[in-house]
């Protein structure tokens, strides 16, 4: 496919969708591969990933689900999205944790460096959409929890910016739609 194309048609593609085919280990290093080619200010290459899949979903999933039972107050607990928190990653072929380990000599500011790894993130995104692979970014409230860090084993300057989940998928795109971007844009040319 055109860039143009890949760039258009790139969606979310949730893990409910997931055909439960795993994703090859190479096209995952592949999607590493080009989110480490990345723009990054001063070259700080601030993106660090770390990478789920076998039993490791199962285990990230229950993780994720228990903090989410032990820090949601009672009145707002849903035992159905309990539930969809620890079968989100089983659904998965493989979960991305995406990081990011802060340049040590704040060489740049920290909004530059998340850009950065938002960036990579967007490079994962359309190459999987290259190779007609499922994903989905995911920034739960619980990424800052310091019981999921030590899950994550981050070190003192890394934080969790998310995760993205990857699966194989059939069926039809989902649809969406931009307003033009001439609303979007001024043009100064004097």
């Amino acid at each position: 496919m055109h860039i143009n194309d890949i760039i258009k048609n790139r969606r979310s593609i949730f893990p409910k969708m997931y055909t439960g085919q795993p994703v090859s280990d190479d096209i995952i290093k592949q999607l590493l591969e080009n989110a480490n080619w990345a723009p990054s200010h001063r070259h700080t290459e601030p993106w660090r990933f770390k990478v789920y899949t076998g039993e490791a979903l199962a285990r990230l999933g229950d993780k994720l689900a228990e903090l989410y039972q032990r820090y949601t107050p009672a009145e707002k607990f849903q035992e159905r999205k309990h539930k969809k928190i620890a079968q989100k990653p089983r659904q998965s072929s493989h979960m991305i944790a995406i990081c990011m380990q802060r340049d040590p000599e704040e060489s740049v500011p920290e909004w530059e460096e998340m850009c950065a790894v938002a960036c990579a993130v967007q490079n994962i995104w359309l190459t999987a959409a290259s190779y007609n692979v499922g994903g989905y970014w995911s920034s739960p409230g619980l990424i800052k929890r310091e019981e999921l860090r030590e899950f994550l084993g981050l070190k003192p300057d890394e934080q969790c910016m998310g995760f993205f989940y990857v699966g194989h998928y059939d069926g039809a795109m989902p649809m969406s739609k931009r307003q033009p971007i001439e609303d979007k844009t001024e043009w100064v040319r004097t």
